[in-house]
């Protein structure tokens, strides 16, 4: 069943999930490191880290996608790096994709983890930490489970992001059909040829359907976890 789109605009579908996939994937432990830095941490250039996660949400898609450019393309400081001596590439690649989304998603993802751990009472790990427990253990026992819902939170969020991400991908990586078109530049590439809205329109509704899907999905899933953890 194709409902009326071609298979280069199914694979703008498959790309986007790829790519939405992957960026949160990779990116959720640092989101994580980040969130308990900022929520406990107390250290010099704490609130130049929180405006550096944040500095996505303020500069325009477009710049952040020429930043990328200009340090991960191939003659870019780090990305001349990367494909000289291991042969990676993120410029014009799925892979570029990916890192884009995952820039654009990841204060999303830090600011809701953040919030579930500020919301946590230190007492409790404190508590933990007088019985003997290392700072480690006491967030893989006590703080993490308590804050499973904002990580679940955060990832929805993050990956919704990363579905609608266009300006800062299609700077990077272009809008090459079949290799870095993802959803949004699929739209945009339909909205530029005359009489084919009808396929635009299509993936409009594809893209509302896997968002709701996500947020639905999440919803479940965070009152689950909130009765389990209500049971025990």
């Amino acid at each position: 069943m194709t409902l009326g789109l071609s298979a280069e605009a199914w694979a703008a579908v498959g790309l986007s999930l790829k790519v939405s996939f992957w960026a949160v994937l990779l990116s959720l432990p640092l989101g994580i490191a980040t969130a308990y830095l900022l929520a406990r941490g107390r250290f010099p250039g704490r609130q130049l880290l929180n405006g550096l996660v944040h500095l996505p949400l303020i500069l325009p898609p477009v710049v952040t996608g020429y930043l990328l450019l200009l340090t991960f393309g191939r003659r870019g400081v780090v990305g001349a790096f990367l494909y000289d001596t291991f042969g990676i590439g993120f410029a014009f690649h799925w892979t570029g994709a990916a890192l884009a989304a995952a820039i654009m998603a990841f204060p999303l993802m830090v600011r809701s983890i953040r919030l579930s751990i500020e919301a946590v009472d230190p007492g409790l790990e404190q508590a933990a930490a007088t019985l003997g427990a290392s700072r480690l253990r006491v967030f893989g026992t006590v703080t993490l489970p308590l804050v499973l819902p904002g990580i679940l939170a955060g990832t929805i969020l993050a990956f919704a992001k990363a579905m609608g991400e266009f300006g800062a991908t299609i700077t990077f990586v272009s809008n090459i059909p079949g290799q870095t078109q993802t959803l949004p530049s699929a739209v945009y590439a339909f909205l530029q040829v005359p009489g084919a809205e009808g396929s635009a329109i299509r993936l409009v509704v594809i893209s509302v359907v896997i968002a709701m899907s996500a947020l639905v999905a999440s919803e479940w899933l965070a009152r689950r976890m909130a009765r389990q953890r209500g049971a025990t």
